[in-house]
């Protein structure tokens, strides 16, 4: 039976990716299982599924392939699910009856877990006459709203994941207040968003040129476009978006430019996608593949890369005709192309093994090198598959091998493709693995840098107690297990120390053989200047890179990335002087049963006036104590108003049940603050509410500081980005809203826990 590397390897299998029975008896009692379960049901759909089965087995075995989160949890279930991870959607009408179209499909996607990616450009801007109707239109930031506000209510109904991308072409009239749009903290929460700015612009912004912005042929108004430009720097420096996605260069270098235009993304950028496009994912672990790691000798054998890539290939293809998709036409979009997104995981960990700084000249070029053979594996294991199988649908060899990405790929694989076809479009992506980098032993995401060598998670015991646990970054553990405590080496750099051009260099690095984009984030200090912060978008321009994310922390994103000087070599590398860790503790502990209610509780009853209603809420919150702590037991709401009183009794018997589980509840408080009330919230003492159930959890989460539950205000709503934590000298990031556990981090373009592996992005 294979030993997970970590304890929270082992947590990560369980809670994500362990088949159990509704009740949550597990299926799988091993990890074998699971891989088992993942070979057999991919393997299926071969003439051969015995031999391909075990074949699949051994990729997956020893986690040296892993297949995207939803693969990994959804594949031989029989579970109406589907196995890709995101979707763009159909291009959004300019009328109001196909605006709503797309919202009812974008709900169904959303509903299977499916996050999705929209291009609001195609909607006329604000002020727009409307014909026919002696109006004048509201412009596409008031139906992202409306998007904002269904991604919500599906989440409240339980929905995994509510991530959403809102692209708009830099060129749009109503592009100044789409970049601005996230300086308002209580809007498009639900959303990431990125402009889509067109070589065009990059040239009059170089030449300091006038750029109209136009819609249907009309131009609204002319700007300067380096002013344009520096509004989308300043804004990013400020909120952390929008991004920025290279779109011309996207085209000119996509495959299937022949008979697709791309304009949106999904929610993490990775891929770029044509309408009803959807993104399958899934990487090559390079963390495994290296021998004698820390040697004169060490290396990546690329004999066995080529190998586990020609499967993985084999699977992810597979994995198109086994999956169910939300919507028909998504199901026949990814037949016609057969698109899939192999990337890499364990990089940074790979280059420490082969003893290189990440960033530097060497680890760049190796970096190069690795993602060629990777595409080359790819390329040719699709040909392959093209003469078993047969070509993708749509393939047409003229057209396909005009692609700015097929002139750069080396003539014997256009050889190939040309005689024999291929049977998947695009190959190669590289998307954000949180989770499962985790999962196989916590190595390093993606092509990021290491996060952290070690922290300390903490967590939270049935008696209230907490116990810690050491997470150890996989690379570093390999170098403790060869040579005990000797000092680690010059080249070993984390996210925090890198400068963001070595960021840039990387990503430029790996971009050169992606045929799809990448989910990077380049960290920025907090004191960054605004001209070198704006000198890393003209790098990642300059350098070929399709788009480009960064991060820098500050009062409004939250310091997520705020770490100490380093520790001696025997301690956890902490997030700062008060314990807090680098990466985000695990405050949960899942319990079997339910904590026995006592005959007498001890708890406080709290009055709440929400403006719109004739008569108070009183809430009630009693606690139970256990070795000497108090927690929260149970909640009751009384009003006199009946209106409220059917949703207010199922609200307090899911919140007393789910504190009655036990653990750290208080994310509780955070979903409730979250909720938005589309008629709108209010003023309740110099503060804004937006919703009565935002002023319930405010109520739930003030009491939970009182007993001593949380400490200060941590779980302040986003609206209130300066709450802080009692004893801290600066603000707490914000709070996982799967686990409750503080200061997720953004990492390749998304914030991800890492105590349970939550994404916003999926």
């Amino acid at each position: 039976m294979t030993r997970f590397a970590a304890p929270i390897a082992e947590q990560i299998w369980d809670m994500k990716y362990r088949f159990k029975e509704a009740d949550g008896t597990p299926i799988d009692t091993t990890v074998e299982d699971s891989w088992r379960r993942i070979a057999r049901d991919l393997a299926k759909v071969e003439k051969e599924p015995e031999v391909w089965e075990q074949t699949f087995y051994n990729a997956l075995e020893d986690f040296k392939f892993l297949p995207a989160g939803r693969i990994t949890a959804g594949a031989g279930t029989a579970r109406s699910v589907t196995l890709f991870n995101c979707f763009v959607m159909g291009t959004i009408p300019d009328s109001m009856g196909g605006i709503f179209d797309m919202l009812k499909e974008a709900a169904l996607t959303m509903q299977q877990g499916g996050g999705i990616g929209y291009d609001f450009s195609t909607i006329r801007p604000k002020g727009a006459g409307v014909k026919g109707v002696a109006a004048d239109a509201s412009g596409p930031l008031s139906f992202m709203d409306v998007w904002d506000a269904m991604c919500r209510t599906i989440m409240s109904a339980g929905s995994r994941r509510g991530a959403m991308m809102a692209t708009m072409r830099c060129d749009h009239p109503d592009i100044e207040d789409f970049i601005t749009a996230k300086s308002d903290a209580a809007r498009l929460r639900m959303f990431n968003v990125s402009v889509l700015v067109t070589d065009a612009f990059m040239e009059a912004v170089k030449a300091d040129r006038s750029w109209d912005l136009v819609f249907d042929g009309t131009v609204y108004k002319t700007v300067q476009a380096r002013d344009l430009w520096n509004g989308i720097m300043k804004s990013t420096y400020d909120y952390a978006e929008p991004g920025v996605i290279f779109i011309d260069r996207i085209n000119a270098a996509n495959n299937l430019n022949y008979c697709e235009t791309i304009a949106a993304t999904n929610p993490c950028g990775e891929q770029p996608l044509p309408p009803y496009g959807a993104c399958l994912l899934g990487s090559i672990n390079l963390a495994r593949l290296v021998s004698q790691p820390f040697e004169e000798a060490a290396e990546l054998d690329e004999v066995a890369l080529s190998e586990l890539v020609g499967t993985a290939v084999r699977m992810m293809d597979n994995v198109v005709d086994a999956s169910r998709f939300p919507l028909e036409v998504q199901a026949r979009e990814a037949v016609a192309k057969r698109r899939i997104g192999l990337g890499v995981t364990g990089l940074a960990d790979a280059l420490l093994m082969l003893g290189l700084r990440y960033g530097s000249d060497e680890a760049a070029a190796q970096t190069e090198a690795w993602l060629k053979a990777i595409a080359r594996a790819s390329y040719l294991a699709s040909v392959d598959l093209a003469k078993e199988k047969g070509a993708f649908p749509l393939f047409d060899a003229e057209g396909y091998l005009a692609s700015g990405t097929m002139q750069a790929m080396d003539a014997d694989v256009r050889d190939a493709i040309a005689e024999h076809g291929i049977r998947n479009a695009l190959l190669t992506s590289i998307a954000p693995t949180g989770t499962i980098s985790l999962y196989a032993g916590n190595v390093s995401s993606g092509i990021e840098p290491v996060f952290a060598y070690a922290y300390t998670r903490k967590v939270l015991q049935k008696d209230g107690s907490r116990t810690e646990e050491e997470v150890v970054d996989y690379a570093v553990q390999m170098w403790r297990d060869k040579f005990g405590d000797a000092e680690l080496p010059d080249y070993f750099v984390n996210a925090q120390t890198l400068a963001p051009s070595d960021h840039v260099k990387m990503q430029a690095a790996a971009q050169k053989w992606v045929d799809s984009s990448i989910s990077k984030t380049i960290n920025c200090p907090e004191d960054i200047s605004f001209d070198a912060f704006k000198d890393v978008y003209m790098q990642a321009w300059d350098t070929g890179c399709k788009g480009c994310t960064t991060y820098r922390p500050n009062a409004v994103t939250g310091s997520v990335l705020t770490v100490a000087e380093e520790k001696p070599k025997d301690t956890p590398v902490l997030a700062n002087d008060d314990g807090e860790p680098m990466q985000p503790h695990g405050d949960v502990i899942y319990m079997a049963e339910p904590l026995d209610r006592p005959n007498a509780l001890e708890g406080n009853t709290y009055k709440v006036k929400w403006p719109d209603s004739e008569h108070a809420l009183y809430i009630t919150v009693n606690d139970l104590v256990i070795g000497g702590h108090r927690r929260p037991f149970e909640v009751f709401i009384n009003s006199k108003n009946m209106e409220h009183f059917a949703w207010t009794v199922a609200l307090t018997r899911m919140i007393s049940a789910v504190f009655r589980r036990g653990g750290d509840v208080s994310f509780v408080v955070e979903e409730l603050k979250a909720v938005f009330d589309p008629r709108g919230g209010a003023w309740m003492q110099g503060k804004y509410i937006p919703s009565i159930l935002a002023a319930i959890g405010g109520v739930i989460e003030q009491h939970m500081i009182q007993i001593g539950f949380i400490e200060g205000e941590g779980m302040g709503l986003k609206s209130d980005p300066q709450a802080e934590v009692v004893g801290l000298d600066t603000p707490r990031g914000k709070a996982c809203s799967s686990c409750g556990s503080f200061e997720m981090r953004m990492i390749e373009g998304c914030m991800t826990c890492a105590s349970c592996g939550f994404s916003k992005c999926g």
